[in-house]
């Protein structure tokens, strides 16, 4: 084999594996930005809920008891009728 076709080729052959390795980096690295993009909704999309149900959920649910007052909006959120009643209750409270 001629040595200058056999440099090149040894060249060429490097060339493709370095290309295969940068590819390789960018599918990683497209995965993981996919992975931290779905993390991040599910953050966003799920802490207003279980911090409605921790903390705000029990504080409504007194009022609700006392003041005989239920939520009826959708999923058992109180719709706009009921914070306003809860709200006068505990201006009359007062």
């Amino acid at each position: 084999m001629d040595p200058e076709i056999k440099r090149l080729l040894e060249e060429t052959k490097a060339l493709a594996k370095d290309n295969h390795q940068m590819l390789r980096a960018i599918r990683r690295h497209q995965w993981y930005g996919l992975l931290t993009t779905v993390v991040f909704w599910l953050v966003i999309l799920i802490a207003p809920l279980y911090l409605y149900q921790q903390y705000l959920q029990p504080f409504i649910s007194k009022f609700s008891a006392t003041t005989g007052v239920s939520t009826s909006g959708p999923f058992g959120l109180p719709t706009s009728a009921d914070v306003q009643k809860l709200i006068n209750s505990f201006k009359a409270g007062q």
